[in-house]
């Protein structure tokens, strides 16, 4: 039987490449969303459903039934609100509370451990100036799932570009290795539905890259 899965964040550009490569595989399809209009996909197998994600009983409400969770939150690199973090607290809280296990979150590559592979530029520039609010939103939400008991993955793309899916790309690697640092939004989304079934990245965080 396919596994009903849900996706928080479905209209963003990682979000819409996993609505559709998931349902291009068959699987039963929620999209968590505020804005049903972001979202122009139309199958038999996908349910939208509108709900705002700081909302305990919306979360709680969506995940009914679910096998898996994905979570693609998003926020504008100048948000302070801490959009990701707080979102991710009520996902957690509910599928701890309703015993749903596996959840599959994109974050982001280069702070913590990562920040090595950053280049310098990017490192004393870019993330300061520009970047320190999704940065520190990201920091904290990986955070909040590492305190859970779920069977997480936390997936840490490079910057992410709008190309085609190759399913050709690196992961996994060593912080200290040499990357491209970039990968498209379609080859996430392919790296994000792979963990439905691997064991490998039970607990733990994967950078995926070129």
């Amino acid at each position: 039987m396919k596994k009903n899965i849900i996706i928080f964040g479905a209209t963003g550009g990682t979000g819409q490449q996993l609505v559709k490569q998931a349902l291009e595989r068959d699987f039963n399809v929620s999209a968590f969303v505020r804005d049903p209009n972001k979202l122009d996909i139309r199958n038999e197998r996908l349910r939208v459903i509108v709900g705002n994600v700081l909302d305990y009983n919306d979360v709680v409400s969506a995940i009914k039934s679910q096998d898996v969770v994905f979570c693609c939150i998003g926020a504008h690199s100048s948000d302070k609100s801490g959009l990701r973090a707080k979102g991710t607290t009520q996902i957690v809280k509910a599928m701890e509370e309703s015993g749903i296990k596996r959840l599959v979150c994109q974050s982001t590559l280069g702070f913590g451990d990562s920040k090595k592979m950053l280049p310098w530029h990017m490192k004393h520039i870019i993330v300061p100036l520009f970047l320190k609010n999704a940065f520190a939103d990201h920091d904290n939400q990986e955070k909040i799932i590492e305190k859970s008991n779920l069977d997480w993955t936390i997936v840490r793309p490079g910057n992410l570009t709008n190309g085609i899916r190759t399913g050709e790309y690196k992961h996994g690697f060593d912080y200290s290795e040499k990357i491209k640092l970039k990968v498209s939004r379609a080859d996430v989304a392919d790296f994000m539905l792979n963990q439905i079934d691997n064991q490998n990245y039970i607990q733990k965080k994967a950078g995926i890259s070129y």
